[in-house]
């Protein structure tokens, strides 16, 4: 008996879209930062209680950095490899492995969503 598998999707050809809560600053030197406003009951407890910030700062790396602005809802992951690949040269690869997990990381904590 068959299964019905569905087609295999390249996620090297999926468009990714910052959320639209989520701010980020970009320094001087390239490096971005996300910001996180932490909200919810919880969260606000733990503010008063614990001393915990409203806004949690997360510094991409330099290879972040350089990808983050590229993020702009019509550049698939794939053609952000050459210019990385360009920048980086060797530490960059392998590269399309890496921008994947990239990806799948920043999807995770829903800082991306898909066109």
């Amino acid at each position: 008996m068959r299964s019905k598998a569905r087609p295999q999707e390249n996620y090297l050809e999926k468009i990714p879209m910052k959320s639209s809560w989520l701010t980020w600053s970009e320094d001087k030197n390239g490096i971005v930062t996300l910001d996180i406003e932490n909200k919810g009951l919880m969260k606000r407890i733990t503010q008063v209680l614990l001393k915990k910030p409203k806004v949690t700062h997360i510094h991409l790396d330099e290879t972040g950095s350089f990808i983050w602005p590229m993020i702009d809802g019509e550049t698939k992951i794939m053609d952000m490899g050459e210019p990385l690949q360009a920048r980086f040269g060797e530490k960059a690869k392998p590269t399309y492995e890496r921008l994947a997990k990239f990806f799948q990381i920043l999807e995770s904590y829903g800082f991306i969503e898909w066109k």
